[in-house]
């Protein structure tokens, strides 16, 4: 990917919602190069989407929990589409509760669900929730963080991204 790019990307993962006129500036390129890098990135689906990303605790969530999952066995087509139901279901009763959930593996785990939680009954609430399903055994491990916690060390937001982003082509180029 070429520098010009980079520096886009990095550019409107902060904050996607400047003009090209404003991003041109920042990254030292004209106007049309950054509307015309912009709609190639979208046409290839680098950039997947633009969105903003809340401060959930000022929505009321307390937790942040990422609970990691261990199947009995694979999944069939039946047992997939469970999941996919229990979680469009899931998020039309509590939109914010689930936002992530992956297959994967590591740590003897094979998936994993990224949630947010208004107190620790709802997040105990969501865990007795998992537990019906058969295909999952019981030990899930959660690792939770309190969101009221006013020390924070690197957030979740795009923008850390980026300007790791940045700074590693900026080293680079010395």
């Amino acid at each position: 990917m070429k520098e010009t790019e980079l520096k886009l990307i990095a550019e409107l993962m902060k904050d996607a919602r400047r003009s090209d006129r404003d991003l041109a500036k920042t990254i030292g390129a004209s106007q049309p190069t950054v509307s015309r890098l912009r709609t190639k990135l979208e046409k290839e689906g680098v950039v997947k989407e633009y969105t903003m990303i809340p401060d959930f605790h000022k929505l009321g969530y307390e937790i942040l929990a990422v609970t990691f999952l261990k199947l009995r066995g694979s999944l069939n087509s039946d047992e997939l589409e469970k999941v996919r139901a229990f979680t469009h279901e899931r998020m039309k009763k509590t939109p914010f509760e689930i936002i992530m959930l992956e297959r994967g593996m590591g740590f003897g785990y094979d998936g994993i669900v990224v949630s947010f939680h208004k107190d620790y009954s709802s997040y105990m609430d969501f865990r007795n929730f998992l537990r019906q399903y058969s295909f999952l055994e019981n030990g899930t491990d959660s690792f939770l963080v309190d969101l009221s916690d006013t020390k924070r060390y690197l957030p979740l937001t795009l923008s850390v991204l980026a300007r790791h982003l940045r700074s590693g082509k900026e080293e680079k180029k010395e």
